[in-house]
């Protein structure tokens, strides 16, 4: 069983999408799918893959520094893949175990997202894992909001999104860091209660590079999609607003399990909780819409909930 991502370079990607993942879209009548890989075709059109690495969004970061100071251009959709992460972390300077056997990377994207659609990237890497769990067999893979990705309850993917500003040309990337336990079945004692790998929940290992062709397969068809909806509105006139429930949106609300439970929030949820609440809806623009005790409702567009035991 191939359990390395060595192998795995653009052309491959681009061969998987169209003799794998384009049929199905086919086979289930998604409408437009072709115009959408399109779309989404920089996604992993350059892939930097290294043994270990401290953290990949540290890498991506002095990939844009050097190519600004040796004058040549940033590939827009540039992945870098590490098969150990030494340092990574996740929100708020957690540390992210990062052993060999998961999948830990950084894509890069160009801030050139209209700002009435860019609320929904955080959506998208959630939808993508989830989706690929469940092809791989793992059903019970649900979303926590914003993008936690939860196998029997217990956390299996987690992803960070990162705003940089390049420092010659002051030019805007969002830098999409993400962390799958695949093959990676040990993890420190902290961190066993919450924490599940793909492995664990089928009992079997994983083909590594399978699985991550399908995670980025679905991440390209996802950000094609959220240009293709760009199009779409601006053809429809555009305004101010997106008033219509997003395509994103819908499928988020298809894979989670987050609506209707009672959850607790903070922006730092571990450390400072701040209240509880029921998870009532998603706004139009990807924000959690929180019911309170006494009737009001909130809207949060940043921070991060865990549910609480009794829902």
């Amino acid at each position: 069983m191939n359990t390395s991502l060595a192998l795995l370079i653009p052309s491959i990607l681009d061969d998987y999408v169209q003799t794998v993942e384009l049929p199905w879209c086919r086979k289930n009548k998604l409408p437009d799918s072709e115009i959408i890989f399109r779309y989404g075709a920089y996604v992993g059109s350059v892939i930097r893959i290294y043994p270990r690495l401290d953290r990949a969004m540290d890498t991506i970061r002095d990939h844009i520094r050097s190519c600004e100071e040796s004058g040549t251009s940033v590939a827009n959709g540039s992945l870098v893949l590490a098969s150990s992460l030494s340092f990574s972390k996740g929100r708020f300077s957690r540390t992210w175990y990062a052993p060999p056997g998961g999948l830990w990377g950084c894509l890069l994207l160009a801030d050139t997202f209209l700002p009435q659609f860019r609320n929904f990237l955080p959506l998208i890497p959630g939808i993508a894992c989830c989706e690929a769990l469940h092809q791989e067999g793992a059903s019970t893979a649900t979303i926590r909001w914003v993008n936690d990705v939860l196998l029997d309850g217990k956390k299996q993917a987690g992803f960070l999104m990162e705003g940089f500003c390049s420092p010659i040309h002051k030019e805007n990337y969002h830098l999409l860091g993400f962390g799958l336990n695949i093959n990676n079945d040990s993890f420190p004692a902290e961190l066993r209660g919450i924490a599940i790998s793909l492995s664990q929940v089928l009992g079997r290992s994983v083909e590594l590079s399978s699985f991550a062709l399908s995670f980025l397969a679905k991440l390209r068809y996802y950000i094609g999609l959220l240009l293709h909806e760009e199009v779409q509105w601006l053809e429809r006139g555009g305004g101010d607003e997106y008033l219509d429930e997003h395509p994103i949106i819908k499928r988020w609300k298809e894979l989670s399990d987050t609506l209707g439970r009672r959850v607790q929030f903070g922006y730092d949820v571990v450390k400072k909780p701040q209240y509880e609440a029921f998870a009532s809806d998603i706004a139009g623009d990807g924000g959690l819409v929180l019911q309170h005790d006494n009737g009001t409702c909130s809207v949060e567009h940043s921070g991060e909930i865990r549910y609480c035991v009794k829902s």
